[in-house]
């Protein structure tokens, strides 16, 4: 097997994963530039495996919070981040107030809550899936789903809008999840 064919699993994973995890890095309080090093981190150690994991985009996933934790945990990084903390969303010329105002109370969710949004709606993962990958209950990771799409109502419906129906298709974003083994 060649060279190439070995790492073309890992190629295909990037053209399908890095844009959601430079997201999650963001979610996981790293800037933008953090998240791109984390990510870069991340698929060369992938690069150096003999052969593809098992699960790849699970264990990319897995990898990426590891390599990304470690990364947040100097303090140096940590006053750099705080002071990026702004630019949490990389900003678009097109993108409404509302868009903006989602984008900063996302932002300002607890760390463990926006987690498992940005798993939840951005990876398309299952609760499952998500407590697997952050080692607690499908039902823990439903919760902060759920109680961090409340906070997240509550304050776009407070602040942003004067009524739901003005939200238009963005509330079947901002739903709360059924409690895990619900319909």
């Amino acid at each position: 097997m060649s060279v190439k064919t070995e790492a073309s699993w890992c190629e295909r994973l990037y053209e399908t994963k890095a844009a959601e995890l430079l997201l999650y890095g963001r979610a996981l309080g790293l800037s933008h530039n953090e998240a791109e090093d984390v990510l870069q981190e991340t698929f060369v150690a992938l690069l150096g495996r003999p052969q593809a994991p098992m699960q790849p985009e699970r264990y990319c996933v897995r990898s990426f919070r590891n390599r990304a934790l470690n990364y947040r945990r100097s303090l140096w990084r940590r006053l750099t981040r705080e002071l990026e903390s702004r630019r949490w969303f990389d900003r678009s010329q097109d993108e409404t107030p509302h868009e903006r105002a989602a984008m900063r109370r996302l932002a300002e969710l607890p760390v463990e809550q926006r987690e498992v949004i940005v798993l939840k709606i951005w990876h398309e993962y299952t609760f499952e899936e998500i407590g697997e990958l952050l080692e607690l209950s499908p039902n823990t990771a439903a919760g902060r789903y759920r109680y961090g799409l409340q906070k997240l109502r509550a304050c776009l419906i407070g602040e942003t809008y004067d009524r739901l129906e003005s939200i238009g298709d963005a509330v079947a974003i901002l739903d709360a999840a059924p409690p895990f083994g619900g319909t």
